[in-house]
């Protein structure tokens, strides 16, 4: 089942949470230790790799998403493209993972090529010293050979920074015991949604982390919102995204959503039966218990703008770093990562939505249920903002939803205050820069 290299925004940044125990802090001090030792051991690694014909790939997979990952990787070994070049991948935890780059590579003592979702695209250009521009390289049959919008997603100031491999976002699951024909709309969703919902046995008709922003993001979008405007201008408070939450809280004090959700609680109640419906990624996949008989259909038309849910897309990009000696053969194995050859393995072994379109034609890839939701809901779907601001917008947006669901604040109180503390935290950054 899915193994997934990305998690969507919990309610705070890291550096936003309260203290450590004193436990925890020894724990802590010795991974530091650890990691400065990795740091070393690193950087030597990339010293005798620039020397022996060799390129270190950084990655964050585990299970099955790691076997076929590794086996691309041999793949790759064999063709004429690798020059001969060894290619060694190195694991890191997805929790250190960014830092490690923002770290490491600008010295010049990170990997040839990293893979990482495009949200931190944009602050990693504008930091400089660790993404390479490949608009050098980049061909027309490789642009061509990509789903729409999949390179839109490694595109920063006009530039292509970055090659898609994968992508991810959230669709309807439904217990087909439960639930016979999905919902086309949201009327329909929330019509089906009541007659599954007795909160007393704690049965609900509907369920999804509606107080997390990054799932809020299909209704929004719908609607007409946005966070940031074409010119990168905020734009989070406007009429369309307070609509957006008013809809949600119509939902939420229709009494079909539980209170309070969160990741552990969906899956747990989604395999006891007691959540008919729930909006989820491809990550929630391999929590699914077998017993459930579960269903996929895409997010449903919402009524009130005639428009489809459209939530974000984390789409995953293999990236050349600036620091590289050997930046041709690190593009190379870039590019066979998105190609049709690979993309097979990675789809049919790793259980990865691939980039490339030709993968879809496959009559295994056909055949897989999983695969076909998420493809066809990739029609109705938009890559997360890559801008460095974004890390500025999930803890003020999450303290402001949950606000409006607590009762603490009218929508438009808590977007207005969410906003005015986003510009300021983006006056900084900018200022800093």
């Amino acid at each position: 089942m899915f193994q997934p290299t990305f998690h969507p925004p919990r309610a705070a940044p890291r550096n936003t949470r309260h203290g450590t125990a004193p436990a925890a802090r020894r724990r802590t001090f010795g991974v530091a230790l650890a990691a400065v030792a990795m740091a070393g051991l690193l950087a030597g690694g990339v010293a005798r790799a620039q020397a022996a014909k060799e390129i270190v790939v950084w990655h964050a997979y585990r299970a099955a998403e790691k076997a076929a990952f590794e086996k691309v990787v041999e793949n790759f070994a064999k063709t004429p493209a690798a020059k001969g070049f060894k290619v060694s991948t190195l694991a890191i935890p997805y929790d250190a993972y960014a830092d490690k780059i923002s770290a490491a590579v600008p010295r010049g003592k990170g990997p040839d090529v990293f893979i990482y979702a495009q949200d931190r695209l944009g602050g990693w250009i504008e930091a400089g010293k660790t993404v390479e521009p490949i608009d050098f390289f980049l061909d027309k049959a490789t642009r061509d050979s990509l789903l729409p919008g999949m390179l839109d997603a490694m595109t920063y100031k006009r530039g292509v920074w970055g090659l898609p491999i994968n992508y991810k976002m959230p669709t309807l699951i439904y217990n087909k015991d439960l639930v016979k024909t999905p919902p086309k709309t949201t009327d329909e969703m929330v019509k089906l949604a009541k007659s599954l919902t007795n909160a007393a046995s704690g049965r609900y008709g509907l369920a999804y982390w509606y107080t997390n922003f990054y799932f809020h993001s299909a209704l929004m979008n719908a609607f007409g919102g946005a966070v940031f405007d074409k010119d990168g201008k905020l734009v989070v408070d406007s009429p369309a995204t307070a609509a957006s939450l008013n809809q949600m809280m119509k939902w939420f004090k229709d009494g079909v959503l539980p209170a309070e959700p969160s990741e552990a609680l969906i899956a747990s109640m989604f395999n006891e039966g007691k959540a008919a419906m729930v909006i989820n990624g491809p990550w929630f996949v391999g929590d699914i218990d077998r017993k459930i008989n579960v269903g996929f259909a895409p997010l449903p038309v919402v009524d009130a703008t005639k428009k489809p849910m459209r939530p974000w897309m984390t789409i995953e990009g293999a990236y050349v770093a600036a620091s590289s000696a050997n930046k041709e053969v690190a593009y190379e194995f870039a590019r066979y990562l998105t190609g049709e050859e690979a993309g097979l393995v990675l789809a049919l072994e790793g259980r990865q939505l691939h980039t490339n379109k030709a993968v879809y034609a496959n009559p295994k890839v056909g055949a897989d249920p999983v695969l076909q939701a998420f493809r066809a809901q990739l029609e109705n779907a938009e890559p997360m903002p890559n801008r460095p601001e974004m890390t500025m917008v999930w803890s003020p947006a999450t303290t402001a939803m949950n606000k409006i669901v607590k009762g603490n604040a009218s929508v438009e109180a808590a977007l207005k205050e969410a906003a005015g503390s986003m510009q300021e935290s983006i006056a900084a950054l900018r200022k800093g820069r």
